[in-house]
């Protein structure tokens, strides 16, 4: 897999995909279902991907709160494991954000990327003021001599499949109907920051991630598992939240603790998936209230995950 992250210095090699198109945050199974849908109509071509960062939205509403799903290394990951062996990340900035529906396939598709085919959903709309419609894509690829394939969205009772459906999940504290909609349990990827150790105080030590440009879920405590970078995959609890019996004023976090592990986690990029919401977020009178909920938390977590409590 390759990543181009300059579109204006795409090198002769990377020409001639077939390209899906999109923001491919999550890549959850509708993503998954428009790269196979690709590869069947053109099994001929190199696979690729064409998306954005930042996501359009955190460009044009900077102050709104964070709503990733996964970040661009994530995301390249994933798309890599589907297959994808040229990714073009193309930067969102306010050039790019005025290129005309014309440019963006003249200039950037067909000179700059060598695209020979393309597929994209029946709602994608791009260019200035997302003013090119598919009809308009059809157009002027079929003039350029490039292929198209419109994709219907894979779809369920509820609807069609999407990164905003699944963050909405999220938000609403449902991670294990968030994980059916992604293919795999939702993660927060992230360094281990030094905390304030009460954890380790209340015999509960805890890894501290920050949640940074994720999307904050439901806040309280969840049901968890750790991706170790060594390959262990070790159970916990973790809470997501700002910590009211303490109430010191920082912003939401997530700290997890790990079942059976006493190791020095600091600077450790540790992945930490959510399986289930035990309870939300509340106040507790004095530390030894929460100390004793927090054993509770982990005797439920352990018996959520199908560990002997």
């Amino acid at each position: 897999m390759t990543l181009h992250e300059d579109w204006a210095a795409i090198p002769q090699g990377a020409h001639g995909a077939a390209v899906a198109l999109g923001n491919f945050d999550g890549v959850h199974l509708g993503h998954v279902h428009l790269l196979k849908s690709l590869h069947a109509a053109r099994p001929d071509l190199p696979l690729g991907a064409v998306t954005f960062e930042p996501h359009p939205r955190e460009f044009f509403r900077p102050q709104d709160p964070p709503i990733r799903l996964m970040l661009p290394a994530v995301r390249a990951r994933f798309l890599h494991e589907q297959g994808v062996k040229q990714i073009f990340q193309l930067p969102f900035d306010a050039d790019f954000s005025h290129l005309s529906p014309e440019q963006f396939v003249e200039e950037v598709l067909h000179r700059a990327l060598g695209v020979q085919h393309v597929a994209c959903g029946p709602d994608f709309a791009f260019g200035h003021r997302r003013a090119g419609s598919i009809d308009f894509l059809a157009h002027r690829l079929e003039v350029l001599g490039i292929g198209l394939t419109v994709v219907p969205p894979l779809t369920d009772i509820s609807g069609p499949f999407s990164s905003s459906r699944i963050r909405r999940l999220l938000q609403e504290g449902y991670p294990e109907r968030a994980a059916e909609e992604l293919g795999r349990p939702w993660f927060i990827a992230g360094a281990v920051t030094h905390g304030d150790k009460r954890g380790r105080l209340l015999g509960f030590p805890t890894a501290n991630i920050p949640l940074g440009r994720h999307i904050e879920p439901a806040r309280g405590v969840y049901a968890v598992t750790v991706h170790h970078p060594d390959g262990r995959v070790i159970p916990g609890v973790a809470n997501i939240g700002r910590r009211p019996t303490i109430n010191d004023g920082q912003e939401s976090r997530l700290e997890a603790h790990l079942f059976d592990t006493n190791e020095d986690l600091y600077g450790q990029t540790l992945e930490v998936s959510l399986h289930r919401l035990l309870r939300e977020e509340r106040r507790f009178d004095g530390l030894d209230a929460l100390k004793a909920q927090i054993a509770e938390d982990a005797s439920q977590a352990r018996a959520a995950l199908g560990f002997a409590v």
